[in-house]
């Protein structure tokens, strides 16, 4: 099959204003050559979530992990930071690490037992020169450390630049830490219960599309508009890197005893009721509470399945105590029920999208906005 191209004529629809544009063609949906031209370019050439810090907790711990075909292996050296690496021997390409847990030693390859340092130095090369000969003059350790993919962690989110051609990350994502700079504070992961995933029967960008938007509120998530009702939200933009909503009555009722998560120090009045919901361009869905966030990161299997890793983070160490073990599962519990609420939704555009005759779309520019966000800026990664 040849591969697609992407022109600015196939997409100038998108790229209109939100009143005029039109939604991604279909293809961009049910095309697997078309996602992966997406694979490079949209997700690849930018900061992708991978995984959790809270994975890999302690110094000497990995696990691998495999993002659209690419084997990565998250380290935590002894100095306790977070790398990423490409999970291939320099020798003859082979996995290095296949299961998470402790590193005794060194990491060691399970072909020929070259071994690598937690910080990817190559360190001992057994027999390469011959048998009992551990050095050879071709076999330069200092030029055949493993591969290291940029990375940064930000509340608990592994990002990668699988590339290496994205901004650094803090330029990528400023805005939105400025808006959030109120949570950058230490986050405690809620345990088991806190920890899901859901597999979907839909491209990626679908689950992106329905999430930062509340337009669907009121008929596919009752239960949360009988208390946080569509005209309680409001939008947030930037077509750089990220959209969503945000809602002025964030109110749940979990205990009718009057008990509660503690919340984060020094929050301003704003978020004694209110809550926000931001896709960070590509993969990662945000939520932030005055007691609690989560994250969600999509992991695209295919063209047309996507598996949604969910975590829930508390704001104080005094939430994880035994005495309101029942509200973080109450709580885990309220979230899955919503995040399942969405699962007929992007599946059925899923379904839709092989509609022959589909043009992309119509966006309501009073509802709409945050998702023509997205699609604007994938058509722009396009383009490039």
């Amino acid at each position: 099959m040849e591969r697609p191209t992407v022109t600015e004529s196939t997409l100038s629809a998108v790229l209109q204003p939100v009143a005029t544009a039109r939604g991604l063609p279909n293809a961009h949906y049910v095309d697997p050559e078309m996602h992966q031209l997406e694979r490079e370019k949209a997700l690849f050439d930018n900061w992708v979530g991978v995984a959790f810090g809270k994975d890999v907790r302690e110094p000497g711990s990995a696990m691998p992990v495999d993002f659209m075909g690419q084997p990565l292996l998250l380290v935590r050296d002894k100095a306790g930071k977070l790398r990423v690496f490409q999970n291939t021997c320099r020798h003859r390409g082979m996995i290095l690490i296949e299961e998470a847990g402790p590193i005794r030693g060194a990491i060691r390859c399970p072909y020929h037992s070259w071994c690598y340092s937690l910080e990817g130095k190559l360190v001992t090369t057994p027999h390469v020169g011959g048998p009992g000969i551990n050095i050879a003059p071709e076999i330069v350790r200092e030029e055949l450390g493993l591969i290291e993919i940029r990375s940064h962690v930000w509340q608990d989110i592994v990002f990668a630049n699988i590339s290496g051609k994205a901004p650094e990350f803090g330029d990528y994502a400023d805005t939105l830490l400025s808006r959030w700079r109120e949570f950058e504070k230490p986050v405690y992961h809620g345990g088991p219960e806190s920890s899901f995933k859901l597999e979907v029967n839909c491209n990626w960008k679908l689950a992106v599309e329905n999430y930062c938007e509340s337009y669907h509120l009121p008929w596919v998530h009752p239960e949360l508009n009988s208390y946080s009702k569509l005209e309680d939200h409001y939008h947030i933009i930037n077509s750089g890197a990220f959209s969503g909503q945000g809602t002025l009555v964030y109110n749940p009722r979990l205990d009718d005893t009057g008990r509660k998560f503690a919340d984060f120090d020094g929050l301003s009045a704003k978020w004694d009721k209110s809550a926000e919901y931001i896709a960070l361009f590509p993969n990662v869905l945000l939520g932030v509470h005055r007691d609690h966030t989560f994250a969600i990161l999509l992991q695209p299997v295919d063209h047309q399945t996507t598996i949604e890793h969910v975590e829930i983070y508390y704001a104080q160490q005094s939430s994880l105590g035994d005495d309101v073990a029942d509200l973080r599962q109450k709580n885990a519990a309220m979230w899955r029920a919503v995040f399942e609420e969405d699962i007929f939704v992007v599946e059925g555009m899923q379904r839709g999208r092989n509609g022959l005759k589909f043009d992309g779309g119509k966006f309501s520019p009073a509802m709409d906005e945050p998702t023509h966000t997205f699609h604007h800026w994938v058509a722009t990664q396009l383009s490039k």
